[in-house]
């Protein structure tokens, strides 16, 4: 039996080791199938500085990202100026009757002319009118809502008013009664506090009595806005734009500034002052999308210049408006200003820079003062039209900068290469800038993912010494579904960030970029892909926004160099890398993008300063390639965070397929 008993040991140990073996050759194969690549970070030779404008936001009044949108009034066309004075309201009665009576060219505004006479016939009920909201009115259980109306009533007219928000069906989740209606003009405010939250509620004005009542500028506001500013913006949005912490603030578009004629283009000088006083057109986005057109899509400018100033100010980013160079949009009517009609464009960008920064005795300098801002917002940068091109705009922009270098020799003039990133009408632009002197030139990419992954080198070879880029407007279009969100795919983003990389090692070619456009109602959209999308309670951030926000808050102050067998990594096995280090926290940051549907083990070796041992990885990712974050999903792809641990003066980590990556580590000089 014993000798029996070591047969079957000597057997069974045998067996052991034939499988140990057989296990070893599968690891040894399958590190041999993944081979490890070696990358060098050259930590103490940076190549340039990063501008503190590297990344930043581009900002469009399209998909309702203004009126509907970050400008928080609930109201939709609260003046009655829209071209059919009514829409987004209706009438209703209470055992009552009426009628609703828009009033035109009232001698008392010019800019804002237009108001409402409510007839009322209502001893025993009540007669009114309802507003719809922007696809709705949003709102939450036991927070407040400031109502506001300018109105008054005719001679001898007994009128009562209340204010109801109520829920599709008609019921009251929120009341308020405005006493002391009179025979003048004047401002009526009351607080509402909503019962119970309701993303489609609506707003409802009751008149009980008999007479007639006069109505403008109905408003309703969260009590709640960013940096709690009475009439102010939207707080869930305008957190997640600072969170990003962008360098720039671009605005006001875009074809925004264009217009689709002359007469339709952003006039910012109608943008300030009361916010009664500021003249409202319809935005050129209504009915240009035959797939999704909205007439009820109109600019009342509450979000104007002094606003896109206060907002770049609040997060700490640089302004960089956007003014008309004399053209409207190409793809549309394509009028153009004769040059002898040129002056009085360049003089709106003159008066815009003293609206910006001018003494307080100023004639635009006092219009700052009285809106709140004795300060000067310290404009340093402005753009000479959006995306033109030829020589009809060549031939302005020369106007434009002649006298802009000449007076204000300090501000950075922004041109541009047109709405392609290529082809003769880039390449002329090019040609002709580089004879004039912008400090930027902006190009334009709304390419496919291949595209931008094939892109990643397209500024290596740019002259270090020339005009700088600003990466004006870019977004991968992919593969969509029904879900408005669905364009904004994981391969879209995982593309742009490879693409990423590329402007990062070369920031002393690219000293500006941003997504666009920002920001989409996903019940009112116009375009996709965009990078923030919002109900009327929620907003989220897409794929795309997370990679930009990786970037951007890792952004450092210096390029250093990331080299595989002495060359950057530009897709080389689906691999693609940046690298900077940020001198005033004492980090650095390695940003990995790997494009491949398998696992890739990394072996870094960062070089020139002692580096801490412990480091950090965070890492986006998903499984499929098409997956989207919604409303209902916000944050199915979304980074995750984990301590890594050098090994000796290398680390080694494994990247997952299809993600994007950025490593920090501690450094002592």
């Amino acid at each position: 039996m014993k000798v029996l008993a070591i047969y079957h040991n000597n057997k069974v140990m045998k067996k052991y080791i034939l499988l140990t073996l057989l296990f070893s050759a599968v690891l040894v194969s399958s590190l041999n199938a993944q081979q490890v690549t070696d990358i060098s970070v050259l930590a103490n030779k940076p190549v340039c500085d990063i501008q503190a404008t590297m990344w930043g936001v581009f900002f469009e009044d399209i998909n309702f990202a203004a009126d509907g949108g970050i400008y928080a009034e609930l109201i939709k066309n609260r003046s009655f100026e829209f071209t059919l004075p009514l829409m987004g309201w209706d009438d209703v009665s209470q055992n009552g009757s009426g009628r609703l009576l828009p009033t035109f060219y009232s001698p008392g505004d010019d800019l804002n002319p237009h108001y409402l006479t409510v007839a009322v016939d209502a001893p025993n009920g009540a007669f009114g009118l309802v507003n719809e909201g922007f696809r709705g009115i949003g709102v939450r259980s036991g927070n407040s809502y400031n109502f506001s109306v300018n109105a008054r009533i005719s001679e001898s007219s007994k009128i009562k008013m209340k204010v109801d928000l109520i829920d599709p069906r008609g019921e009251v989740i929120g009341s308020t009664e405005i006493p002391g209606l009179n025979t003048k003009w004047s401002k009526f405010q009351s607080l509402i506090i909503a019962s119970r939250t309701e993303p489609e509620a609506r707003l409802r004005i009751l008149f009980s009595g008999e007479g007639s009542v006069d109505l403008d500028m109905v408003s309703l506001f969260p009590a709640d806005t960013w940096k709690n500013r009475p009439g102010g913006l939207r707080k869930d949005i305008m957190e997640k734009i600072a969170d990003l912490k962008p360098g720039f603030v671009r605005f006001p578009g875009g074809c925004i500034v264009e217009g689709r004629n002359l007469t339709n283009r952003y006039q910012w000088k109608t943008t300030v002052g009361p916010v009664e006083e500021r003249k409202l057109i319809i935005n050129r986005w209504n009915m240009e999308m035959q797939n999704h057109q909205a007439p009820d899509y109109f600019q009342s400018f509450g979000m104007g210049f002094f606003e896109y100033f206060q907002l770049a100010e609040d997060i700490g980013a640089e302004p960089l408006p956007i003014i008309n160079c004399g053209m409207s949009c190409q793809f549309n009517a394509g009028e153009v200003v004769p040059m002898t009609e040129i002056d009085q464009y360049i003089q709106d960008a003159l008066d815009l820079i003293e609206f910006a920064n001018g003494p307080v005795t100023s004639t635009w300098g006092k219009v700052r003062v009285n809106m709140g801002h004795p300060a000067p917002f310290n404009l340093k940068f402005i753009g000479v039209g959006n995306e033109q091109w030829d020589e009809q705009y060549i031939e302005r922009y020369r106007e434009f900068e002649k006298v802009l270098h000449q007076k204000h020799p300090e501000i950075k003039i922004v041109s541009g290469a047109g709405p392609s990133p290529n082809g003769k009408l880039f390449d002329y632009a090019w040609s002709e800038l580089k004879k004039l002197s912008p400090a930027l030139i902006d190009e334009h990419y709304y390419m496919s993912p291949d595209w931008f992954m094939k892109n990643s080198t397209r500024y290596d070879n740019y002259d270090r010494n020339g005009i700088k880029v600003f990466a004006g407007e870019y977004a991968a279009h992919s593969r969509e579904a029904a879900a408005p969100e669905s364009r904004n795919s994981w391969l879209s983003a995982l593309a742009e960030a490879a693409f990423m990389t590329g402007l990062d090692r070369n920031a002393a070619v690219v000293n500006m970029a941003s997504y666009a456009p920002l920001l989409a109602h996903v019940g009112a959209w116009q375009w996709r892909p965009d990078l923030i999308w919002f109900d009327n309670l929620n907003c989220i951030g897409t794929p795309n926004y997370y990679v930009q926000k990786i970037f951007s808050t890792h952004k450092g102050t210096k390029e250093i160099p990331v080299l595989n067998a002495g060359k950057p990594l530009t897709g080389t096995d689906s691999l693609y890398a940046s690298a900077s280090s940020d001198g005033s926290t004492g980090e650095l940051y390695i940003k990995l993008v790997n494009n491949s549907k398998s696992a890739k083990p990394i072996r870094i070796a960062p070089e020139g300063y002692s580096f801490r041992k412990a480091g950090v990885i965070e890492t986006l990712k998903s499984a499929g390639l098409y997956d989207y974050n919604s409303i209902e999903k916000p944050e199915l792809i979304y980074p995750a965070e984990k301590q890594i641990s050098m090994d000796g003066k290398k680390l080694t980590v494994n990247l997952d397929p299809w993600s994007v990556n950025v490593i920090v580590l501690k450094y002592k000089k």
